[in-house]
């Protein structure tokens, strides 16, 4: 089939009916409404086969998840999700692999009322980009930079169970379900990020890791934290590992956890519960900022743990 057809028959109409698209797949353009009270919001994000998938990972859940890492993104800001473009790059033109892939993305899209707007296919090495617009009310966008001394550091869900399902995977052991779920398709936190707009005073979403991407809010806010391990969420399998090698790296930098790290007055603790209803997610506090600068994790025992893994980066040696 040409390029045209795969487009026609498996790229069009994917995601939700929205009243602000004008124009969308078809067109040399994309035409949009953006609502007068709102601010738009943007990211863009790549996955390379042999870089952030295996070459056989299963399309169905690259779609979900080509789509779920941007909505993270927008999750971090407190952006209600609209639209996404998507560059594909495939080496060949696999029917099959391009209907279960649209089939994952679809299927996140339609839950998140979400409208593929547009793209482009091509041929070569795997490689999927999608951009993902959402709106935020003028003025209430989360950043990173509000952070302030004594604000709680707060995170979602659990840490280090992709990191935990990429071990099992390159070591040819088998995935139950739950670390497949989490390494294949993860859930990006959007109803969390809608609900911590004017209570959170800083968000990021945790795609290289904790120890990456708080240093982010710390850099943006100029200020330090201490964190307490003890209290960091951990699944039965991520605690296991930990506890056996007395090596907290897996939670702390493996990275694609996807969950939103952010900060919070301590006036707003006890909405802590609240908010985590709300979102219908688990949230769970595990330490503070300071003034001092830097990062320090600490033991149960009050001793410093330190480690010279920070998270992934494409161009570290």
């Amino acid at each position: 089939m040409s390029e045209f057809d795969l487009i026609q028959r498996h790229l069009t109409g994917l995601g939700c009916a929205r009243g602000d698209v004008i124009v969308d797949v078809g067109d040399d353009c994309a035409l949009l409404q953006v609502p007068a009270d709102r601010e738009l919001a943007v990211s863009i994000d790549t996955l390379v086969s042999g870089v952030h998938f295996l070459p056989e990972t299963a399309p169905e859940g690259l779609g979900h998840k080509s789509l779920a890492v941007g909505l993270s993104d927008l999750a971090a800001v407190g952006a209600e999700p609209a639209w996404a473009t998507l560059a594909l790059t495939l080496p060949e033109p696999d029917e099959d692999w391009l209907q279960a892939f649209a089939r994952g993305f679809a299927e996140l899209a339609r839950h998140e009322d979400v409208r593929l707007v547009g793209g482009d296919l091509t041929r070569g090495p795997l490689c999927i980009s999608v951009q993902v617009h959402g709106f935020v009310p003028k003025g209430h966008a989360l950043r990173r930079s509000g952070a302030r001394p004594g604000d709680l550091v707060c995170v979602s869900g659990a840490l280090g169970d992709a990191g935990l399902a990429l071990q099992h995977v390159q070591r040819g052991e088998p995935l139950g379900d739950y670390l497949r779920q989490r390494l294949e398709r993860p859930t990006p936190r959007v109803t969390l990020g809608e609900v911590l707009r004017g209570v959170a005073t800083a968000a990021i979403d945790l795609s290289d890791g904790l120890a990456s991407d708080l240093g982010h809010i710390l850099t943006a806010s100029g200020y330090g934290a201490r964190i307490q391990l003890d209290r960091l969420p951990l699944a039965d399998q991520v605690a296991g590992e930990v506890a056996a090698s007395s090596d907290w790296s897996l939670p702390l930098s493996a990275g694609d956890d996807y969950e939103l790290c952010f900060t919070i007055p301590k006036s707003h603790l006890a909405e802590l519960s609240v908010l985590a209803a709300a979102a219908g997610c688990p949230l769970t506090q595990i330490g503070e900022i300071e003034s001092r600068p830097g990062l320090r994790w600490m033991t149960a025992e009050g001793h410093q743990w330190h480690s010279e893994r920070t998270g992934y980066d494409h161009f570290a040696r």
